[in-house]
This record gives structure tokens, C-alpha cells and sequence, in this order.
């Protein structure tokens, strides 16, 4: 299978070719050093598979991937990263990109997954992925309490909070004294304030 590699640091994508000639089912045809260069190397070199960085210079992973999946539905993308969030593979993945490969992790899972890739596997991340912490984790809130300080915060009554939540007044009260209690707080406005500095409003 012929492979474009679009990887702007000349050591990694040494390493990545190594490994995909070393697997002996990839032939690396080309090399792209920044996002500009990938759709003109991608007209010129019909690869087979595109595996992309996803912190190009000049243009990012995710606006190539884009571009690709527009001119070449066909050819299928693998995304590779050392900055491995949930977001960014969420990102990659309504972007049409096939698989997610961490850079930290096993080498010996980049020909894998571009195997399944290639063979129309459901999209797969290979490698360790943080979860983003939410706000209300941070703050030690439940989902319910998250969603009440929310509501809160857009300067709701009690009566329009249960309304919105499909909770009674009396429940909003409940909720609204242990959030309190978590936030250290005292008064609506102060739960407010704690609401807008952690980014729940």
C-alpha cells in the first residue's frame, strides 16, 4: 500500500517510514513537510493512505483532513499526534479521519492501523487518550448540580429552574444548598461568580 506521510519533524517521520517499510505492506511514496504541501503531494503521488500529523505549520491537521476528505473521499486518513486528548480525536473523527494513533505509544501499532484503515475497520484509537476533566468535576458538582448552576447563573427563579429541569421547586432548593456547601459559597451571586470562573456560564 502506498503511504503519504505528512509529518513536519524529519526524525519522526524517519521513524515512521522505518517502521512501515520494516512491516514490508507499505511503500512510502512521498513525505509532506507542512499542510500546504499535503494536497499538492496527494494530486501528484495517489497514495493510497494519508498518515497525518496533526500540528502541521501553515495549515493543521484537522484543516487538511477537511480538504482531503473533500478531494480524496477515497483515500483513507490515519492521524497521528504526541498531544493525545479526547478532544482532538473527537475532531478527527467527524472530520472522516479512519483511526487515531498516539505518537507515545507502541510503534508497532502504526501498520496496524493503517491496515484497518485501509480495509474499512470502524474508526480506532491506538494508544493512551486523556479525558479533559469537566468543570464540574473540578468543582465536585453531579451533573444535576452542574446543570442548576448553569441555570442559576443565566439568572433563573427557583420556579423557572425546576420548570427548565423538570424538577419541583423544593428539589432546586435541595440541590441548590449542597451546591452551595461545594462551592464554599453563601448566595446565588457568589455561586455565580464561582460559575463564570470556572467556565459554566
Amino acid at each position: 500500500m502506498r503511504v503519504l506521510i505528512a509529518e513536519d519533524h524529519p526524525l519522526a517521520a524517519a521513524a515512521m517510514r522505518a517502521v512501515l517499510e520494516a512491516d514490508g505492506g507499505f511503500e512510502v511514496v512521498g513525505e509532506a513537510r507542512s499542510g500546504s504541501q499535503v494536497l499538492p503531494r496527494a494530486r501528484d503521488l495517489r497514495p493510497d493512505l494519508v498518515l497525518l500529523d496533526l500540528m502541521l505549520p501553515e495549515l493543521d491537521g484537522l484543516a487538511c483532513l477537511e480538504r482531503l476528505a473533500t478531494e480524496f473521499p477515497e483515500v483513507p486518513v490515519v492521524v497521528c499526534s504526541g498531544q493525545a486528548e479526547q478532544e482532538d480525536v473527537d475532531a478527527v473523527r467527524q472530520r472522516g479521519a479512519c483511526a487515531f494513533v498516539t505518537k507515545a505509544g507502541d510503534p508497532s501499532r502504526l501498520p496496524i492501523a493503517l491496515r484497518g484503515a485501509a480495509d474499512g475497520d470502524p474508526f480506532e484509537v491506538y494508544g493512551e487518550v486523556e479525558s479533559a476533566r469537566r468543570p464540574s468535576e473540578d468543582l465536585g458538582l453531579s451533573e444535576r448540580e452542574a446543570a442548576l448552576l448553569v441555570t442559576l447563573a443565566r439568572g433563573l427563579s427557583n420556579q423557572e429552574i425546576g420548570k427548565e429541569l423538570w424538577i419541583t421547586e423544593q428539589t432546586v432548593k435541595f440541590h441548590l444548598t449542597n451546591v452551595y456547601r461545594k462551592l464554599g459559597v453563601e448566595n446565588r451571586t457568589q455561586a455565580t461568580r464561582v460559575a463564570y470562573e470556572h467556565g459554566l456560564a
